[in-house]
């Protein structure tokens, strides 16, 4: 397993699909997974620290886990079948629960949990950019600071 950061989110051009990037914490490649709209703007709202007037779905499973004691040690993006991406949620109690990476990433965002990505799926689906490719990458880090959840369409409560 492989440490990976979140970069951030953006919109797929033409097929105007989100996707969520990920970066190994200590190597070069990059793990483009695409997503929902609503996941995208949990996403994009965690990173960006908005908090919204009424908890989103995520934010409550944050609250549910504080109020039960319970701790979200990690998540795991653990295979890729048919295209399709596979997570864990890793918990204190030695508890693991399947979900969709998108939403594992959401609440890990919200609760400060590291996010591993298995060698398989970096092997398979990983996207090794150089430093000498690090220009892109900043201009893709840039475009994400200017980018708002509202730019991913969904609820605006």
């Amino acid at each position: 397993m492989n440490e990976l950061d979140v970069v951030g989110v953006r919109v797929e051009m033409p097929s105007n699909q989100p996707i969520v990037l990920l970066k190994e914490a200590s190597g070069e490649r990059y793990l483009p997974i695409w997503i929902g709209a609503g996941e995208a703007t949990a996403i994009a709202f965690a990173q960006q620290g908005v908090v919204p007037p009424r908890p989103m779905t995520h934010d409550l499973i944050r609250d549910l886990l504080e109020a039960t004691g319970e701790q979200l040690t990690q998540v795991r993006i653990t295979s890729l079948q048919d295209g399709i991406f596979y997570a864990e949620m890793v918990f204190a109690s030695g508890v693991e629960v399947s979900a969709r990476p998108s939403d594992a990433i959401a609440v890990a965002l919200r609760t400060g949990s590291p996010i591993f990505g298995a060698d398989e799926v970096l092997e398979e689906a990983g996207i090794a950019i150089p430093d000498e490719q690090e220009d892109e990458v900043e201009k893709f880090r840039e475009f994400l600071d200017q980018i708002s959840p509202e730019d991913f369409g969904g609820p605006h409560r």
